[in-house]
């Protein structure tokens, strides 16, 4: 129950219109969700629940998320993590086997600057300099004049790859790490 609550308030947050000012959200949730009633025939229910989603959906954002934390804790609802696509039943051999662990794939890279070619050292000189905006250009001749020496840290792989592409494609050497 709790979590279509939040799926739902989610739902009504993402259709409020970009004229409407953040203060006047509640007034406008409340607003849409009249609208919304009177729009479309409600489906045939229980009286009861016409009643509770119709206070629901006056309630404003934050007492919505203190409903929800509510009905968490008297539900007795833990918080779990939505499982990927689950994978089809292994046979029975493979259930014998013990699992064999997949090491963790690396998401954060450095990139390092070894070495590069002497006649591209002018365009990597400019590629430093561009990619570190507080380096003056004497500063980035020094930088890569002092190699081997990390050029950026906590790079995602997409951005790293690209990086490494860059300098490769200039007569860098360059290792991701």
């Amino acid at each position: 129950m709790a979590s279509r609550c939040s799926f739902a308030l989610r739902a009504a947050i993402r259709v409020r219109p970009a004229n409407r000012s953040l203060a006047g959200s509640s007034r406008w949730l409340a607003t849409a969700a009249a609208e919304a009633s009177t729009s479309t025939p409600p489906l045939p229910s229980d009286p009861k629940l016409v009643k509770i989603v119709d206070d629901i959906s006056g309630l404003t954002l934050l007492q919505a998320a203190d409903l929800v934390t509510l009905l968490k804790t008297k539900l007795n609802i833990q918080e779990i993590a939505m499982p990927s696509a689950a994978p089809a039943a292994a046979p029975a051999a493979a259930a014998e086997e013990a699992p064999v662990e997949k090491p963790k794939e690396k998401t954060i890279f450095n990139i390092k600057l070894e070495s590069f070619d002497a006649a591209a050292k002018p365009k990597i000189i400019r590629e430093v300099k561009a990619m570190i905006p507080n380096l003056t250009l004497i500063d980035a001749k020094k930088f890569v004049e002092s190699v081997p020496k990390v050029l950026k840290e906590g790079l995602s792989k997409e951005d790293a790859e690209k990086m490494k592409k860059t300098f490769t494609d200039l007569g860098a050497v360059v290792v991701l790490e």
